[in-house]
This record gives C-alpha cells, sequence and structure tokens, in this order.
C-alpha cells in the first residue's frame, strides 16, 4: 500500500481559525465548479462569515438542479 502524501499545513496565529485543508475536484460544470470554489475560499474564515456562503452556494446548486429538469 503507498504511503499517504504528507502536506505543510501552516499553523494559524492563537485566535485565528483553523484551515480545513479539504482539496475539491473540479466537476466539469461551470456553475457547480463555481460554487465550490466559493466554498474552498471559506477555509480559514471565520464560521460567523459560513452561513451566508452556505446558503448561496446552496441557492445557486439548486438552482443548477432545477435547469437540467428544464433542459
Amino acid at each position: 500500500m503507498p504511503e499517504p502524501e504528507s502536506r505543510t499545513v501552516p499553523v494559524p496565529a492563537p485566535g485565528e481559525p483553523l484551515p480545513l485543508g479539504v482539496e475539491l475536484a473540479p466537476t466539469g460544470h461551470p456553475a457547480v465548479d463555481a460554487g465550490l470554489a466559493r466554498l474552498a475560499a471559506l477555509d480559514g474564515v471565520p464560521t460567523d462569515a459560513h452561513v451566508a456562503v452556505y446558503e448561496d452556494v446552496h441557492q445557486r446548486l439548486a438552482d443548477t438542479l432545477a435547469a437540467l429538469d428544464r433542459d
């Protein structure tokens, strides 16, 4: 079994949020990838700022799914 890749995770200053370090793979669908990019940009941002972005991404993904039904 191959050894897992080692990564250096930056250590934030005391009181700063920890980065999640989650890597997102592109889907090839521009609207979905744009939503994923918005989520990736939250890494290291205080959690109280996450809700508005989650709601926006959720709405964009719901609109994208609804558009598939119309096509």
